[in-house]
């Protein structure tokens, strides 16, 4: 991983706000990624075009970073190929668990004050995230 910029985390931060009023305004829709790929798996009739369209741009958005930037950022997973697979299969299963992933209640869902729900379940991602943390470094690894 790099070394923290906070101009790196403020621009990162305003795309994403940008992109989830976009997507409002544009699409009457929230940015909440679980169920924008929930539904490509879905395939909702009339919904897939903004799905592919989102999802694509998503994809494609560090290669427009390397285009502006000169290079893509390097990125060192220090984890077995097995415990990343684990863990993203957790992140999906609790994405569902909760009805929704940290862009869809973290991002929009506050910034939206749609309901103590979203509060209630961005609070319990920070807080197994940093339990998680604390157990990966001090008690696997110690």
């Amino acid at each position: 991983m790099t070394t923290f910029s906070l101009l790196a985390a403020l621009a990162g931060g305003g795309l994403i706000g940008l992109g989830a009023v976009l997507l409002l305004l544009a699409n009457g829709r929230i940015a909440g990624i679980s169920g924008i790929v929930g539904g490509l798996a879905e395939r909702a009739p009339g919904d897939l075009g903004w799905r592919l369209a989102f999802i694509t741009g998503l994809l494609l958005g560090p290669f427009a970073v390397a285009a502006v930037t000169g290079a893509l950022p390097a990125i060192h997973v220090d984890a077995p190929p097995a415990l990343v697979i684990l863990a993203g299969l957790l992140v999906g299963f609790g994405t569902r668990l909760g009805s929704g992933c940290t862009s869809g209640h973290g991002v929009c869902g506050l910034a939206r004050l749609s309901s103590p729900r979203s509060l209630a379940a961005t609070l319990t991602f920070m807080g197994v995230a940093a339990a998680v943390v604390f157990i990966v470094r001090h008690l696997l690894r110690g």
